[in-house]
């Protein structure tokens, strides 16, 4: 028998996939994934992490890479591997399925299944039919529109963060089913009473000093600079070096690239310092563990601002970006809740010179209240009682 389905061609996959999904279906097997297989993460881990506390009766399965399995078994998740023929049993005949990004468009939804789109974050970037050039390798402008218009016809449950994502989300994805408006799941955990026990366990797990203070660094990719498709390039504009010297004996950096970002930085150099974790899995408990963010034009930003913690944005290539490689949907340098630096010198001083106040902002509260309103610790709640539990 076989065990990957990439042994077949593609209009084999599709007719398999058809057959099996003629099958009855499975009532209460839900199949999550979270960025393509490759984490356990995000509002899928949440929503799972919900059910799995509250809802026994639910048959809960990841869809995983091969390649990421271990995460999952050493959690003792139960999965199956993305393309294998458990998979394709599981995803044909589920009830439903849970991600947070874009299925491959070979896969015919069945009828019976039901498909909840959670998304992966706030947008300030423009999305979908809102991009007027799509840079990413392997793609046109059109071709990657019609795509993406293909594949939202499939959801039928997208979810939002708040009203403003709301309005981009109908427009941009061309979504005209229900937008359940909620805030995100994978925010629950910062209003956990015992977050700050969560963030210790971290730091001692990892073996991270308690007597520094934590920077997380966290970028996001470049349309337009690449390896291939699928594997993007970041220069290390940042100078570890010069934030050692300045800012060594008070703080620790944390790097956290995006999954996209293809790069393995070597920081041997910087050991002590700097520690990179670009592969754990979930952003979220960075966030916690961080006593400042340095980001760029990466909606990390939305999600930390729930913490109500200082944040600097390093925007070196802040007007090619905004003009040429993907566009705002807002006036970014006006709202951002923290300083916008474009050299490691002015990353330094921000740190150093500005204060916790001043890095804040007179914007944070003003942006809390219009992107984080909603975020109370339910948000998971809230998505499996108007989805989930509404389809028993």
């Amino acid at each position: 028998m076989l065990t990957s389905l990439k042994k077949l061609p593609i209009l084999a996959y599709k007719w398999l996939f058809q057959v099996v999904s003629i099958l009855p279906r499975k009532k209460n097997l839900i199949i999550f994934e979270s960025f393509l297989g490759k984490q356990y993460s995000c509002n899928p881990r949440a929503i799972y992490e919900y059910l799995n506390r509250t809802q026994p009766e639910y048959e809960l399965v990841w869809s995983v890479d091969p390649r990421f399995e271990k995460g999952f078994l050493e959690k003792g998740i139960p999965y199956a591997r993305r393309f294998s023929m458990k998979w394709l049993f599981l995803m044909a005949r589920a009830q439903f399925w849970v991600t947070n990004s874009r299925m491959p468009l070979w896969i015919p939804k069945p009828k019976k299944t039901i498909y909840l789109q959670t998304w992966h974050g706030t947008p300030l970037k423009k999305l979908a039919h809102d991009m007027q050039e799509v840079l990413m390798p392997g793609t046109t402008t059109e071709q990657y529109k019609q795509n993406f218009f293909l594949e939202s016809r499939n959801w039928d449950y997208l979810v939002s963060p708040n009203r403003y994502s709301t309005d981009i989300f109908k427009r941009a994805f061309r979504f005209e089913k229900e937008i359940v408006e909620s805030g995100y799941p994978r925010n629950d955990l910062f209003y956990k009473p015992n977050r700050e026990e969560i963030a210790k366990g971290f730091k001692k797990k990892h073996n991270l000093p308690n007597d520094k203070k934590v920077i997380l660094y966290a970028p996001t990719w470049r349309d337009n600079q690449y390896h291939q498709k699928g594997k993007y390039k970041l220069d290390m504009h940042l100078d570890l070096e010069k934030l050692r010297t300045e800012l060594g004996s008070e703080y620790i950096i944390i790097l956290r690239m995006h999954y996209l970002v293809a790069e393995n930085f070597n920081l041997e150099a910087y050991q002590g310092f700097a520690w990179d974790f670009s592969k754990h899995e979930d952003i979220q408990e960075l966030y916690l563990i961080s006593d400042l963010l340095i980001t760029d034009y990466s909606s990390v930003f939305f999600d930390y601002a729930n913490l109500k913690r200082p944040m600097i944005f390093f925007t070196y290539d802040l007007e090619e970006y905004k003009d040429d490689i993907r566009g705002f949907y807002f006036n970014f340098e006006e709202k951002a809740p923290g300083p916008l630096v474009k050299t490691t010198e002015e990353v330094i001083n921000a740190i150093k010179g500005l204060g916790e106040a001043a890095i804040s902002n007179n914007h944070m509260n003003e942006f809390y209240q219009q992107f984080c309103y909603l975020e109370d610790g339910h948000a998971a709640e809230r998505v499996v009682e108007e989805v989930i539990l509404k389809h028993r």
